[in-house]
């Protein structure tokens, strides 16, 4: 065999050549739609929810509570000094800054607030970030973490993986996953306030999670309250019309919340 025969049978042939292509324009095409997947999440992810003027009018500080914008939204107590904490995980797509008038009201009684932006709005991708938070803030003795919705279930999850790390969980409109149980952390101090007309974490779901849950749990009701008035960020998809204000929904969560804080503080 000559040495042209030679280099013929080591070209591939037509038919192979056109396969080749074929199988080149397949995995374009899927490296095209997997980027165009991840792009379109990127975009939802980052369209959260605004917060009302409510919220951007809290992030002032004043006599009482000063306020501190930067990698996370500190409100810290000025005219009281106490040991406990509140680490707070937003709820998903929702702007952190519509939780600020709850912050600074749990603040105005004494305890530091933390509210920790998530990475695209979606405290799934950033569970751990309470121990940053609780790392850089020496002086606090005891932590309690808690969000609204997902937030509330991450900070669920943050529990469930860092036992004794924080001495208590505060739910709003929220459960834990079922590979979170909480149930065997007898010492944890945990409360789950929730809207009875919530149409996105309904009271059914809620208080259907008890055996997640340690044996002490509180289970604080919110007569005509629903999912969105746990924040100041406007309606959402899937929610039903309260018969509670906002404000009062509001007014009823932080007392909630500080009366947790409060059982740990005794502790």
């Amino acid at each position: 065999m000559s040495a042209s025969e030679i280099d013929r049978t080591r070209q591939p042939s037509a038919s192979a050549l056109r396969r080749r292509r074929w199988w080149l324009w397949i995995l374009g095409g899927v490296v095209l739609a997997i980027l165009a997947a991840a792009t379109g999440f990127v975009l939802w992810a980052n369209s959260a929810a605004p917060p009302m003027a409510q919220a951007i009018a809290s992030l002032q500080g004043d006599d009482k509570v000063g306020v501190i914008e930067g990698k996370w939204i500190v409100f810290q107590p000025l005219a009281i000094a106490r040991e406990t904490g509140f680490i707070f995980y937003p709820g998903g797509r929702v702007d952190p800054r519509a939780y600020a008038p709850q912050a600074k009201a749990i603040a105005e009684r004494g305890y530091p607030v933390i509210i920790v932006p998530m990475p695209l709005n979606l405290a799934v991708f950033g569970a751990g970030r309470a121990e940053e938070v609780m790392d850089a803030f020496p002086d606090v003795k005891h932590w309690v973490i808690g969000g609204h919705s997902l937030g509330g279930a991450m900070a669920a999850n943050f529990a469930a993986n860092h036992p004794g790390t924080v001495d208590g969980v505060v739910l709003w409109a929220a459960y834990p996953a079922s590979g979170d149980s909480l149930a065997t952390q007898d010492g944890l101090i945990v409360s789950s306030i929730y809207g009875t007309l919530d149409g996105v974490a309904t009271p059914e779901t809620v208080l259907g999670a008890k055996p997640l849950l340690p044996t002490g749990v509180r289970f604080i009701p919110i007569e005509g309250g629903n999912h969105a008035q746990f924040g100041w960020y406007g309606d959402q998809a899937g929610d039903n019309p309260p018969t509670i204000d906002r404000a009062g929904q509001q007014e009823m969560t932080v007392a909630g919340t500080v009366e947790a804080l409060g059982l740990v503080e005794l502790q």
